[in-house]
């Protein structure tokens, strides 16, 4: 079955009470039980929603996997990916990455006693060299939030095998359209469904997709036991948003090739960030491991000035300055003081996010309109 035959109809089925096509919102807390410990595989809907089944079951087969779960955020998806850990293992993680895993990473679990090394990914000898007998995951996102970094999952997968270690892959710039982690190794993959799967900027969830039984055990039972379940209403959103994700993406990616290619050649412009231009360094790799090459652009002005890349952002109109991506409308943000200002200076400009870095999410409106619009904010 195609990707976009999946998208409508892969792990969603009719009601069987009323033969509704939708998924019905099953909005109850509890279920009767015929007799104590008997009941219709469902009991508690923290523990299980018919809804949240059915949106699970569809994330696992758009990823070719066999399990999915969701929880109400994608802070609560990798933060259950964090409770595999125990104190004195170590977490090798990319140097670029969103502000909120690297908050979680260091100001959460790093007082317990797990160790983060967070390295250039894209360089896949730094982590081969980061790796040691106590490394129990590798931790990617690629293309990496906000400088669209590639990393190669295949190697990384081959690096993590061989330390005994699990890989993580956070495919939420891509999304299964574009690039499927699973296939090429990794054991876990990891989205904010928030972002292009949701796709209308309407809900807050997260999700975990695996193809190992006895891993997926594990991290339901977090799931249970910690409670960052996400209500059927939020479920049903998603589901809703899945069945257009296909062509939402096509033209993502049509858009986003159109902006970055303008932004190269503006004469005020000093460098674009964006997988699908010959001069990434990485073209290569995200070229072998994506479809396309995703909606989302970052660049600086020439000067490299923090202020003028804020008058850009103030005069941009159809390009909103707001927190998050990957909706149906086009958004603009500052990462430095907005998305990964969670990030030390220091460490930010050490991974060669600049204080003058403005991302954009490149939504799906006429490419006229938003050519237009950056072009008169840039001038």
């Amino acid at each position: 079955m195609k990707f976009g035959t999946k998208a409508i109809h892969a792990g969603v089925h009719p009601d069987p009470a009323t033969g509704a096509i939708m998924t019905p919102i099953y909005q109850t807390s509890t279920y009767v039980q015929t007799s104590p410990g008997q009941n219709k595989g469902y009991e508690y809907s923290r523990t299980h929603n018919p809804t949240r089944t059915q949106l699970q079951d569809a994330l696992a087969a758009l990823d070719n996997g066999r399990q999915g779960l969701a929880f109400a955020s994608g802070m609560a998806a990798i933060d259950c990916v964090m409770k595999l850990l125990k104190p004195g293992d170590e977490v090798v993680c990319t140097d670029d990455l969103y502000g909120g895993s690297y908050r979680l990473f260091t100001k959460v679990y790093a007082p317990y006693g797990i160790n983060f090394q967070f390295v250039p990914m894209h360089d896949m000898a730094a982590v081969e060299a980061a790796v040691t007998e106590r490394t129990k995951l590798i931790w990617v996102e690629t293309p990496s939030n906000p400088l669209l970094n590639i990393i190669d999952i295949a190697a990384a997968a081959a690096v993590a095998k061989k330390a005994g270690a699990l890989l993580a892959v956070d495919n939420t710039f891509s999304t299964p359209y574009l690039q499927t982690p699973l296939e090429l190794g990794a054991d876990i993959v990891v989205y904010s469904l928030t972002k292009y799967m949701g796709g209308h900027s309407d809900v807050v969830m997260g999700a975990l997709v695996m193809d190992n039984e006895e891993l997926a055990d594990q991290l339901a039972f977090y799931q249970n036991s910690c409670g960052g379940t996400p209500g059927p209403q939020d479920c049903f959103l998603v589901l809703r948003g899945l069945k257009t994700l296909h062509v939402r993406m096509q033209r993502h990616c049509e858009n986003g090739r159109r902006v970055a290619e303008y932004l190269q050649q503006h004469p005020k412009v000093g460098k674009v960030y964006w997988p699908g231009l010959s001069t990434h360094p990485n073209r290569a790799i995200a070229a072998k491991q994506m479809r396309d090459f995703g909606g989302m652009v970052s660049f600086v002005l020439k000067g490299d000035e923090q202020a003028d890349a804020i008058a850009v952002l103030e005069k941009l109109q159809l390009f909103t300055l707001a927190e998050s991506l990957g909706g149906v409308e086009s958004l603009s943000g500052h990462p430095a003081t907005m998305t990964h200002a969670s990030i030390p200076a220091e460490q930010r400009r050490k991974s060669g996010l600049s204080d003058s870095l403005i991302r954009l999410s490149v939504g799906i409106e006429d490419i006229e309109d938003l050519l237009a619009d950056l072009k008169q904010a840039i001038g």
